[in-house]
């Protein structure tokens, strides 16, 4: 062998070695392959929506004049419980006709940048008015009354049953005589049965003991009996293995809307749950209120959720995000890319979770 080729067989040798220690770096490790983005839906807004020039004050005029309300709609790209809305309440023909002769329909992306003069004549866009009023879910309807105040507003999707029950109280400006709680509670019959039941709910009827219990947040889940919301929720989302491994991070009490059983509330009142709720102004079923170790509430789930928006909201309150981010869409993208950055899916109209329960 010469000496050339020993200096040769040498530096191979060298490369080698670093070829061999590279392929076990880090860096040269194998990238993990993004999660993906399921679920996304749009639709298009009804034909019959006002096309507002979104000064309110003038909608609010023009629509009493014709014996009408303002209605305002907010609601963002993808949004499938926007389309379910529009798909499964709006194109109603009895719904339609309904809205058309008691309402007009304004639209509000909450995250579009179209100038709004609100009632008061204070400037905003869409993005600015949507955060000003705290809306946390698309969708979310506002209906005012003939002084641009709200008479009523309903954070997420309602079904058409219940969501006909929200126009006839406004089209019948009940919101002066009655709260919308009382209002739907006086319009459905009581029904017999029990509530379904789950092994994470502490069968207890003072709630001042299981605030900050065990340092856990407190999870109130107000329900009633025949209700088919409540068993979505019950065999859909909470039979999810990462929903059930969340839930059990909490304090969790499951109660009666219609019930007159005498609780201790979170603040010390000894009222019935009935009652409770309606101080609450629980108006859909089921609702889950969240609230923080000191008993203050920090979020609440008050329209129809699907899996991932349902763990989104646990974990919004257990990880106290709600102190550095008021903004729950926000939090909910910024949770989503997080969960694809580690490779799994995220399903925003599913039941099913692709990531482990721990």
């Amino acid at each position: 062998m010469t000496p050339g080729s020993c200096e040769r067989d040498k530096k191979m040798k060298i490369l080698l070695v670093i070829m061999l220690s590279l392929s076990f770096s880090p860096i040269y490790a194998e990238t993990v392959k993004e999660g993906a983005y399921l679920g996304a839906k749009t639709s298009e807004t009804p034909h019959w929506f006002k096309d507002s020039f979104l000064e309110f004050e003038q909608d609010v005029a023009e629509a009493a004049e014709q014996n009408k309300r303002v209605m305002i709609y907010f609601h963002q790209e993808g949004c499938p419980y926007c389309a379910k809305l529009v798909d499964e309440n709006f194109t109603k023909p009895e719904i339609e006709s309904y809205v058309r002769k008691n309402f007009d329909g304004i639209t509000i992306n909450m995250w579009g940048d179209r100038e709004i003069v609100s009632v008061g004549g204070q400037n905003f866009t869409e993005k600015l008015f949507s955060e000003a009023l705290k809306v946390q879910y698309t969708p979310t309807l506002l209906f005012l009354n003939e002084k641009g105040q709200v008479a009523l507003r309903l954070n997420g999707y309602y079904p058409p049953k219940k969501f006909r029950l929200a126009l006839q109280y406004v089209a019948e400006k009940q919101e002066a005589r009655l709260s919308f709680n009382e209002y739907i509670l006086s319009r459905q019959p009581v029904k017999a049965g029990k509530l379904i039941s789950e092994d994470f709910f502490q069968v207890s009827s003072n709630l001042v003991s299981l605030v900050g219990k065990e340092d856990k947040p407190l999870a109130i889940y107000f329900e009633e009996t025949d209700c088919v919301e409540c068993t979505t929720l019950h065999e859909r989302v909470l039979t999810d293995p990462a929903t059930r491994h969340l839930v059990k991070k909490m304090n969790n009490v499951q109660l009666d809307i219609n019930s007159e059983t005498l609780i201790t509330t979170v603040d010390g009142q000894s009222i019935s749950q009935k009652e409770y709720a309606r101080k609450l102004n629980i108006t859909y079923t089921p609702t889950v209120v969240l609230f923080d170790k000191s008993g203050k509430e920090v979020h609440r789930m008050d329209g129809f959720l699907k899996t991932f928006h349902f763990q989104s909201s646990l974990d919004y309150a257990l990880e106290k995000a709600y102190l550095t981010q008021p903004n729950f869409q926000r939090y909910l993208s910024s949770r989503g890319e997080k969960l694809r950055a580690l490779g799994y899916d995220t399903d925003i109209w599913g039941y099913e979770s692709s990531y482990p329960a721990e």
